[in-house]
């Protein structure tokens, strides 16, 4: 299990209005914040995606990161809201036999050029 998930973003308000607007199908919220430095989502069972002001003294690096959605319809939901929200396409909504069998998911470019993903992986047959 995911305890935390830490990315630094160029511009921490436009990365919070891009989040706070992409986050809406999952339900995500802000649970603690300090204004300039960082926030945190809630991103249930205990897991929290902070995303941190770059001050210049580590590289800025790209990620990948992966949002359990509870459906395919999930996926498409997150898909439109994170462009909406000013991400850009980076895989539309679609299965993807080849990670699993049954893998559906979306991928989006953050506003930092972070690859995000919404999935859902039906396990049961």
């Amino acid at each position: 299990m995911i305890d935390h998930i830490t990315v630094d973003v160029n511009n921490l308000e436009e990365s919070k209005k891009f989040y706070k607007k992409a986050f809406v199908p999952f339900g995500y919220k802000i649970s603690f914040e300090e204004k300039g430095e960082f926030l945190s989502f809630d991103i249930g069972n205990g897991a929290l995606f902070i995303i941190r002001q770059y001050k210049g003294h580590s590289p800025l690096t790209s990620c990948h990161i992966a949002f359990r959605a509870e459906n395919p319809d999930k996926v498409h939901d997150f898909y439109k809201a994170a462009l909406e929200a000013g991400g850009k396409d980076n895989g539309k909504p679609g299965p993807r036999p080849q990670y699993t069998e049954n893998y559906y998911a979306c991928f989006i470019y953050d506003p930092n050029g972070h690859n995000i993903e919404a999935v859902f992986d039906n396990w049961e047959k």
